[in-house]
């Protein structure tokens, strides 16, 4: 991915079903929940308190009761132990970022299970087996300062990278604190930066300064659960002494502030995120802030002499229309000066669309979907024109690109992968197509006898939504299939097609089915795909998905009785929505992490930041279309549904665990067969270190193939 001061993919570096924690200036949660109670008649609000000793001990009980089920199945042990070997393996690839002249990479295996942030050289990297040293042990870590620390993620200062921001969250969470550490001395400073747990943002400006935007108390935060506010922070002062640079309106999502060093080029912007999908961007020209003109849902960049602006919506400007799904590049200071001279980088078609760009020190690299495969082009600055080239690809496949060193470099890292190639790590740089290997994943599960198909499903409006189907080569067409059907569908994100071993080892091996929808309301062919399921249109991406189904069973590759469907976040809405409308299409459904009472989900967490997807069901206009498709409120006792596994986590502060335990707890009352597990840890991936991951997956897969078979 880029770096740009892009609302949109700022925005997925929170995560798609974003949490919000609870600030200082919020009530008690159960002073909320009375409160609530008081505007509800549900019954089970009660276990939206997530460390209340009567909704744990109903989760432990329910969790239980699956374990002893499911971990009971002949399947789950060996399915266990494959899928820990293969998650603690030292064959798997070790992706690194750079930072000053070494290779920085974090590793989780069966002797470091919390895991090591680890360096070598480039030199040592390029060997099939390199000489890691060690710069922070989280396992001993934990260890000395009796804390359940997970690893979350570091930030480095330009130019050297010696001193970091090094976030650490307690059980997997979003919420971390923050810590400055030195890689030179491998060790924290005590007296330098360092945040309390909160959802905060840090970013440097220079060895003494760093913005800081964080739980600063009664009214700092929005309503969706993130900061209001960015200030300046010095070195050596109290926190409270950081001096404001912006504060944004209590209903936008957040702020965001940051630094650009790019050499010639150094320049401060902050971000108000209005909405979602919309924001404003401002140059901070010493104390005073000057607005860049833009539309609103447009995500902007700014490199070096560069600006660079991808388009929601269609833009009309100087007599001129671009068109939703372009990226335009023109002169910043001129563009700030009011020039609009802008070229087209990329053009969509009804078919192709951006995925992501990035920048290197002198090139763009665009990453491209065309029909849901990828494309990648360079894109040159040469005698004031910009000169395209496609990079030459292994097959057809999954590509993305990631500078090595944006600033200093034009190399790049190529990823390459597809459902039954596994994936390889190339060096790249523009100009050439002699891309140098790094690294190549082991083939960790067989595929001979297997390939992959893309097909077309026809919706209710007529719409053709492609999906992929992975199976055996000679593969029956009696409907008896086993079938393992995936979906998203939400926040512009397209799913594509990669080398899973855990799928794999787990169901193709065992001669499953595995299928991929590309439903409206992704990114798989740009804005317009994905705008045309959002708010009052939400249906139509239920109704792609049931489409593909039923496409499936007319093509005779599986039936009602052999079919499952999963997703998890937005995608655990989904399914959690198509089993409650179209019950007798499926016989199983895993529901993970899944917001399903749509009543409140506005309420809980980080829900406020997602209407711009759902709508408001504050407003009855919104509720009138959002209370149609809302699973919490559409369970019925008298029909039948599908078997449903949910499976959440208690430390999930981003969709909060209460969806999944309510339906739960509703779906059992009314007499429905349905599985819960819940696990402790992990956050909004369900889970924190390898153990958990192979142990939620061989649930899954337990659970689908006793259903399925």
């Amino acid at each position: 991915m880029p770096r740009p001061i892009s609302f949109a993919l700022l925005l997925l570096a929170f995560g798609c079903g974003h949490a919000r924690v609870q600030s200082s200036s919020a009530p008690p949660a159960s002073t909320e929940l009375a409160q609530a109670a008081t505007r509800t008649d549900d019954p089970y609000l009660w276990l939206e308190e997530v460390e209340g000793e009567k909704p744990l001990e109903f989760v432990k009980a329910a969790s239980t009761k699956t374990l002893t089920e499911l971990q009971g199945q002949p399947t789950y042990q060996p399915l266990y132990d494959r899928l820990l070997t293969v998650l603690d393996s030292k064959d798997r690839i070790p992706n690194v970022t750079q930072h000053g002249a070494l290779l920085y990479n974090f590793w989780r295996d069966d002797q470091h299970i919390r895991g090591l942030w680890r360096r070598t050289t480039w030199a040592e990297y390029r060997k099939p087996q390199p000489k890691w040293a060690t710069v922070l042990d989280v396992d001993q870590l934990a260890k000395e300062e009796h804390e359940n620390w997970v690893w979350s993620s570091v930030s480095c200062l330009y130019p050297d990278d010696v001193r970091c921001l090094v976030r650490l969250s307690r059980g997997g969470g979003d919420t971390t604190v923050v810590r400055e550490f030195d890689t030179k001395q491998k060790r924290f400073l005590a007296d330098g930066f360092v945040l309390p747990a909160a959802k905060s943002e840090t970013h440097w400006i220079d060895a003494d300064h760093i913005y800081v935007a964080t739980d600063f108390g009664p009214g700092s935060m929005t309503l969706s659960g993130y900061p209001r506010t960015t200030k300046v922070w010095q070195r050596g002062t109290p926190l409270s002494a950081a001096q404001t640079v912006y504060s944004v309106q209590e209903s936008d999502v957040h702020v965001h502030a940051s630094h650009d060093f790019r050499p010639g080029y150094e320049r401060d912007f902050v971000m108000r995120v209005i909405t979602f999908w919309t924001n404003e961007v401002f140059m901070r020209v010493g104390d005073k802030l000057q607005r860049i003109e833009k539309p609103d849902d447009a995500s902007l960049q700014v490199d070096g002499p560069f600006l660079y602006l991808s388009l929601r919506s269609a833009w009309t400007v100087d007599g001129k229309t671009w068109p939703a799904g372009a990226l335009l590049v023109g002169d910043f200071v001129r563009y700030l000066k009011g020039e609009r001279q802008l070229e087209m980088l990329f053009e969509p078609t009804s078919r192709s669309s951006l995925a992501g760009w990035n920048t290197t020190q002198h090139a763009v690299l665009l990453t491209v979907l065309d029909n849901v495969k990828t494309r990648i082009f360079e894109v040159t600055p040469v005698n004031g024109k910009w000169v395209r080239r496609e990079v030459k690809l292994p097959g057809a496949g999954t590509a993305s690109v990631t500078a090595v060193d944006a600033l200093r470099s034009d190399q790049y890292f190529l990823m390459f992968t597809d459902y039954l190639t596994p994936t390889t790590l190339l060096l790249a740089k523009p100009n050439t197509d002699k891309h140098e290997p790094l690294k190549h994943l082991p083939a960790f599960f067989q595929t001979n006898g297997l390939r992959v198909q893309q097909f077309e499903a026809t919706s209710k409006d007529g719409t053709h939504v492609p999906y992929f189907v992975v199976a055996r080569e000679n593969v029956a067409l009696d409907g008896q299939n086993p079938t393992l059907l995936y979906g998203y569908g939400g926040f512009e994100i397209a799913l594509q097609p990669n080398y899973s071993a855990s799928i794999g080892l787990s169901w193709l091996e065992r001669g499953g089915v595995y299928v991929l929808s590309n439903i409206r309301g992704g990114g798989e062919f740009g804005p317009d795909w994905h705008n045309a399921a959002i708010k009052s249109n939400r249906q139509r991406a239920y109704d792609d998905f049931a489409a593909v189904a039923e496409d499936l069973i007319a093509r005779k590759i599986t039936s009602s009785q052999h079919l499952a469907i999963q997703g998890g976040s937005n995608g655990g809405l989904l399914v959690g929505a198509v089993a409650m409308q179209r019950p007798e299409l499926f016989k199983a459904v895993v529901c993970q992490v899944p917001l399903l009472d749509m009543k409140r989900y506005h309420t809980l967490l980080a829900g406020a930041s997602w209407m711009g997807e759902y709508g408001d069901p504050d407003k009855p206009e919104e509720w009138a279309f959002i209370q149609k498709y809302s699973p919490y409120q559409n369970v019925k006792k008298d029909v039948k549904y599908p078997r449903i596994f949910f499976l959440t986590s208690t430390r999930d502060d981003r969709v909060h665990p209460g969806h999944a335990r309510k339906m739960f707890a509703k779906m059992q009352e009314q007499g429905h067969n349905v599985l819960y597990f819940e696990n402790t840890e992990g956050g909004h991936g369900g889970a924190a270190n390898n153990p958990q991951v192979a142990k939620m997956q061989a649930l899954i897969y337990s659970f689908l193939w006793a259903e399925l078979r």
